[in-house]
C-alpha cells in the first residue's frame, strides 16, 4: 500500500498563520524578547508579517513600497537600535509590545469574510 505525504513548506504555513494577526503580534514580541538575536532576525520576522497581512489590507503595488519602506528603516543598524531599545526598557523594568489595532483587525475580518464570499 503506497502512502502519500502532502507537505506544505514552513514558509507557506507561517504566512498562513500570520495572517492572523493576533498571532502575528505575538510572532513580533517573541522576536523582540530575544535575548541574543540575530541581526537579521528582526528583519525577516517583520518581512514574513508584512507578506502575510498585506496580501490582506493592501494592494500588491502598496505591499511592495510597504516592504521597501522596511528595507530603509532597517538598513544600516536599525534592527540593533531596536533591539536596544528593547534592553534599554527591560532594566526599567518594561518592555517593548506588538498589540493589534482595533481597527485595523476590525477591517480585516471584514476583507476576509468579502473574500470568502467571493471564493
Amino acid at each position: 500500500m503506497e502512502t502519500t505525504t502532502k507537505s506544505v513548506s514552513y514558509h507557506k504555513s507561517l504566512i498562513e498563520r500570520l495572517k492572523d494577526s493576533e498571532y502575528a503580534a505575538g510572532y513580533l514580541e517573541a522576536i523582540m524578547e530575544e535575548k541574543d538575536p540575530e541581526r537579521e532576525l528582526l528583519k525577516h520576522a517583520l518581512q514574513d508579517v508584512a507578506e502575510a497581512l498585506g496580501e490582506l489590507n493592501m494592494s500588491p503595488e502598496d505591499a511592495l513600497l510597504h516592504l521597501q519602506k522596511l528595507d530603509k528603516i532597517l538598513s544600516g543598524e536599525g534592527s540593533a537600535e531596536i533591539y536596544q531599545l528593547g534592553l534599554w526598557l527591560n532594566a526599567l523594568g518594561l518592555k517593548l509590545t506588538v498589540t493589534v489595532n482595533s481597527q485595523d483587525k476590525e477591517e480585516a475580518v471584514t476583507a476576509t469574510e468579502a473574500r470568502d464570499e467571493q471564493a
